[in-house]
């Protein structure tokens, strides 16, 4: 219903999703129907709808978008220069070199060994948990919550049970592209022990921010370039642990005659914790030869 009449230029700060500003240039209305266009800029915080507080012409009113943050937008540490890799699927990864080791910056989501077989993929609960119950458990891997569209996209990468792991127990075969493998229990160390140890090294190897962590994401600094993100677990009954909490991830050393040393990554921690299990579904790092 507009009369023609001016109207003066505004900058409106959005809420809700905070960072954002729109902007109105001054104008004249239509007399009759027409149009404001509102330009939008800034840095969201985070994922959700933005709403700005529009009162023009002796009228109110709100306008809401919803915004979607980049979500690799605070994976990787800009600061460092990352190499690539290209697995046995044709997924390429960004890899970081550490020391005197290369590690693939991202977590492994292959569905084959590098001589291009298949590893077992099981998605129906009752058969992944019916496997951990019998005396023998034999290889499997699976998605978080069975989703893989949106946790490849999202860099997640796949979980795999230690028997697809290891080349003990998967037919002597290589989940790693070729040149690269699982790393061992010594490997691990020598990766935090370069980063000052156990008790700090895993806010280095943690992404920043809350966009995939839970709050406070504690020390996250990222600077190794390791890239860490919590990625879940499945757990022997078939379920899945939340994501946001924790990453983990397998080494190919058995710590005795039926569990194996991992580590473990926690969002209220700086720890990069070294654990033992008999076995669930964990996050894969490759490590170069």
């Amino acid at each position: 219903g507009g009369n023609s009449g001016p109207y003066v230029a505004q900058s409106i700060n959005s809420s809700g999703v905070t960072g954002l500003v729109a902007s109105l240039a001054a104008g004249n209305f239509a007399n009759g129907n027409g149009n404001l266009t509102l330009n939008i800029s800034g840095t969201p915080t985070n994922s959700g709808t933005a709403t700005f507080a529009l009162a023009i012409g002796g009228q109110s009113c709100s306008v809401s978008l919803t915004v979607i943050v980049n979500p690799t937008a605070n994976i990787f540490n800009s600061n460092l220069t990352y190499g690539t890799i290209t697995d046995q699927d044709g997924n390429t990864y960004k890899t970081i070199t550490i020391g005197t080791q290369t590690w693939m910056a991202e977590n492994l989501r292959t569905t084959k060994y590098s001589d291009g077989t298949n590893i077992p993929l099981v998605t129906d609960q009752t058969l992944w948990a019916d496997n951990f119950n019998n005396s023998t458990i034999t290889p499997m891997m699976c998605w978080y919550n069975n989703d893989q569209a949106t946790y490849t996209a999202n860099k997640y990468g796949a979980l795999y049970n230690w028997q697809a792991v290891s080349p003990s127990t998967n037919g002597n075969k290589n989940v790693c592209p070729t040149g690269w493998h699982v790393p061992t229990d010594g490997e691990w160390t020598t990766l935090t022990d370069y980063l000052g140890g156990e008790s700090v090294a895993g806010g280095k190897m943690k992404s920043t921010g809350t966009q995939y962590w839970a709050s406070p994401n504690k020390g996250a600094t990222n600077e190794s370039g390791f890239s860490g993100l919590p990625s879940g677990y499945r757990l022997t009954n078939g379920s899945f642990h939340p994501l946001a909490v924790t990453g983990h991830w397998w080494s190919s050393t058995k710590s005795d005659a039926i569990r194996v040393w991992y580590r473990v990554l926690e969002y209220s921690y700086i720890d990069a914790y070294r654990g033992e299990t008999n076995n669930y579904g964990f996050s894969v790092r490759c490590l170069k030869d």
